[in-house]
């Protein structure tokens, strides 16, 4: 499941962390993160994955 999780934070950040925290901040931040670019969106998401796993 971890490894879908990761996948989904490199194809489309948002939903990588949505998979492993819901709706939440995390969610949020993610989302500005992607709108400013992809490459903080994918580092962020990435973080909170390997922080909650």
């Amino acid at each position: 499941m971890v490894i879908l999780r990761i996948i989904a934070a490199i194809l489309l950040p948002p939903l990588g962390v949505f998979m492993t925290m819901g709706v939440s901040q995390a969610l949020l931040i993610n989302v500005l993160l992607t709108l400013l670019g992809w490459i903080p969106g994918v580092i962020h998401s990435l973080w909170v994955i390997s922080k909650k796993s």
